[in-house]
């Protein structure tokens, strides 16, 4: 990570990325971009996700990528070991955008949430 505070994580194409990006950028907010489709998603970064918002706020059960899941797939995600192992499979399921600052993670477009963490 750079000398930024805060990560913006999802894909580029993403319109909910593409409006965290901007109003982060629009308020004066050094951040880092983390594209999951070129950088993947690391680990401990899920990690830090699960134990601070939970997975069910994570996986993107509304989602093109979800929807396209094996039915038994979908059906294995009961908890945060599962729901962990398939974001580590299918990138594209996490809901995005994921941003976070420290140990402040918010999940999705929330732009009160940001101005809290950015002070």
């Amino acid at each position: 990570m750079s000398k930024a505070s805060i990560t913006v994580y999802g894909i580029p194409n993403c319109d909910s990325v593409k409006k965290a990006r901007v109003w982060l950028t629009d308020h004066g907010v050094d951040h880092v971009f983390h594209d999951f489709k070129k950088q993947g998603v690391p680990p401990e970064a899920v990690d830090l996700w699960l134990n601070h918002v939970g997975w069910e706020v994570l996986v993107n059960r509304k989602g093109t990528t979800w929807r396209k899941l094996d039915p038994a797939l979908q059906a294995s995600v009961v908890d945060k070991a599962s729901a962990r192992a398939l974001m580590l499979e299918h990138t594209s399921v996490v809901k995005r955008p994921v941003v976070v600052k420290g140990q402040t993670v918010i999940v999705g477009v929330n732009p009160e949430a940001w101005a809290s963490v950015i002070g």
